[in-house]
């Protein structure tokens, strides 16, 4: 059988040589592909199997082979069986639909600024499904360093194969994870980024920037501290809005081109905020005027002599121990009252600034700190 291989090759060999048959442009395809799939192939451990790997996978694992996986820890990731009780949770989360995603189309139409996501399109995630999410999130993440320090521990630093396998494994459900969580908010971004115009930023590279430091909120924020991703994520793309509009400004001022007295006079980041802020205030005093946030009647005593939003200009907000007077309770009492009134109006305006029918937010978030 053997021989009959070796004669078959043989006269192949022939035949191209003499030129009595030649390869067709598909078979000289095929042929290429095949050479280059044996050329991926590569020994994963010494005088182990061999592991067939992708020019893309190859390059994957050699990044983490080099950089130390990083996570959000949780003890629930130590448990015997960690990966069946985290994994078996939240699977009837919807993934959600990014085809109305157009930002640069939306620059371009002048109806697009007044124009919402549909909320048939928008998926909404409750406090309870983000925490799950994110948990599955970091324990793919926890499982892949668990892997590096195994392979690092070993004498030839190498990985076996069903070491390449599992971690190569880990990575994709993450990203998947990682993705569902970043496309979940992007609604987040775009509304942001029509609502924080700069002129001198194209509105696709503000976009841009924002999707990045959205991925860059997923990596790093703590699901366990209770707050909402949404209001961490916020924070975090205004600061790369912001970081975008200084180094563009840095670079004008290195490469001027022509000279300007009104930009000369005025600080235009100073100016955006004072903007930001008046409309944030004109928004919380009609939500509480109007009642859209479901106060009680003590609750809008409490918020309307405390921020003065009744009286002229001249007269002064009251203090906490003058409107306990008015309501005949203590001043802490008071202060138990204006924290409860101030979270469901800032549940409001969250919605509204979303775009979305309703809300909800734990609390402002702290920058989450990674093991």
């Amino acid at each position: 059988m053997m021989r009959n291989e070796d004669t078959r090759v043989r006269t192949a060999v022939m035949r191209h040589a003499t030129g009595k048959r030649k390869l067709s442009p598909l078979d000289q395809v095929r042929s290429r592909h095949r050479v280059g799939a044996r050329s991926t192939e590569a020994a994963v451990g010494s005088g182990e199997s061999v592991r067939r790997l992708s020019s893309e996978d190859e390059r994957l694992l050699k990044y983490m082979l080099e950089h130390e996986q990083d996570f959000i820890d949780s003890p629930a990731f130590y448990e015997a069986d960690a990966e069946k009780d985290i994994y078996a949770l939240g699977d009837e989360i919807q993934l959600p639909d990014t085809s109305w995603y157009h930002p640069v189309m939306d620059d371009i139409s002048a109806t697009s600024r007044t124009r919402t996501v549909k909320s048939g399109q928008q998926v909404i995630l409750t406090g309870a499904q983000e925490k799950i999410l994110f948990h599955k999130f970091n324990y793919a993440r926890y499982r892949i360093w668990k892997l590096q320090q195994e392979i690092w521990a070993r004498a030839s630093k190498r990985p076996t194969p069903e070491q390449v396998t599992e971690i190569l494994g880990w990575h994709r459900k993450g990203d998947e994870i990682r993705q569902q969580i970043a496309n979940t908010n992007l609604a987040l971004v775009l509304a942001m980024a029509k609502r924080t115009r700069m002129s001198e930023v194209d509105f696709a590279d503000l976009v841009s920037e924002g999707n990045m430091a959205l991925l860059r909120a997923v990596d790093k924020f703590d699901a366990g501290r209770g707050y909402k991703f949404s209001t961490y994520a916020c924070r975090a793309i205004l600061k790369a809005f912001s970081r975008q509009g200084m180094k563009l400004s840095k670079y004008r001022q290195r490469f001027p081109t022509d000279f300007d007295p009104k930009l000369e006079k005025s600080n235009f980041v100073e100016s955006k905020r004072a903007n930001l802020e008046k409309d944030a205030a004109e928004e919380v005093k009609r939500i509480v005027v109007d009642n859209r946030a479901e106060l009680t009647s003590v609750e809008r005593t409490v918020i309307e002599h405390r921020f003065g939003l009744e009286s002229t200009e001249t007269e002064k907000p009251m203090t906490l121990e003058q409107v306990g007077q008015i309501i005949g309770v203590t001043k802490e009492r008071v202060r138990q009252i204006q924290n409860k009134a101030m979270e469901k109006i800032r549940v409001k305006l969250e919605a509204n600034f979303m775009g979305e029918s309703e809300g909800e937010a734990n609390g402002k978030p702290e920058p989450a700190t990674s093991r």
